[in-house]
């Protein structure tokens, strides 16, 4: 059985002082759901103080970015060592890392190898652009991120990983694919992909989160489908009473 999982990336948002207040609001209410794995991805400068405050709930804390090294001259970086100790899941392959920072297929397969070998639950991301989409690319462009995302894992580590799927063209647009799409697409293209490369009982196992523009009014959309484990949520996570709101949804499926 995949257990739903509901992330909340917040991007660079909130300061410390108020990344406090969102997560004291946000355990608050999302305590009482205790079938859904919940994480929250704040800021870096806001992961101390978050750790502190989700000690002893059942609430996750997530990095956004990590290095692959350990240590060294990498000004501005932060290594998986500095990530792990206070943290259990990281994003790798974000498509704003994608995009704004050139982070190619390999620098993401560097990133999730690395999380792999601190044992951190690194959540891949994958999706098209509105171009890839629009050309009919979606299936060759999400085969790629898989197979060279996943180079060098093996089947015991990959069911240790969370896939998201996040078409560009649904991030921070509002425009949200629809629940049956996203559904086919993990049916009929992410999966298989996993089966290829690990076979049936591995592609069945691992969670597939969709991610783009889930807001509290069309999460159950999404949620009813069975290939859809939960979702990695945007600008929602930012609103207590939205984010809050997606975990209940989210804990009847």
């Amino acid at each position: 059985m995949r257990v739903p999982v509901i992330a909340g990336n917040w991007k660079m948002n909130k300061t410390v002082q108020e990344s406090r207040s969102l997560v004291f609001d946000i355990s608050k209410g999302i305590r009482e759901f205790n079938n859904v794995t919940k994480i929250l991805f704040p800021p870096f400068m806001s992961l101390l103080p978050a750790a502190s405050l989700l000690t002893g709930t059942e609430i996750a804390l997530g990095a956004q970015n990590m290095h692959w090294e350990d240590k060294g001259a990498f000004t501005g970086e932060t290594s998986p060592l500095m990530v792990a100790e206070f943290c259990k899941y990281v994003l790798v392959g974000h498509s704003e890392r994608r995009t704004y920072f050139d982070e190619t297929d390999e620098i993401v397969n560097k990133k999730l190898r690395s999380a792999l070998d601190h044992e951190l639950i690194p959540i891949l991301c994958i999706g098209e652009s509105l171009t890839e989409k629009d050309s009919e690319l979606t299936s060759s462009v999400l085969k790629r991120q898989i197979l060279n995302g996943y180079k060098n894992v093996n089947a015991s580590e990959v069911i240790k990983t969370i896939i998201a799927y996040e078409p560009i063209w649904a991030i921070g647009t509002g425009k949200a694919s629809s629940g049956e799409n996203a559904n086919v697409t993990i049916q009929d293209i992410i999966r298989p992909a996993l089966l290829d490369l690990y076979g049936d009982n591995i592609a069945n196992s691992v969670c597939v989160l969709y991610g783009g523009s889930v807001t509290s009014e069309n999460a159950a959309e999404f949620f009813d489908h069975d290939d859809i484990d939960g979702a990695l949520v945007g600008g929602a996570s930012l609103q207590v009473d939205q984010f809050v709101e997606i975990v209940r949804i989210c804990s009847r499926k």
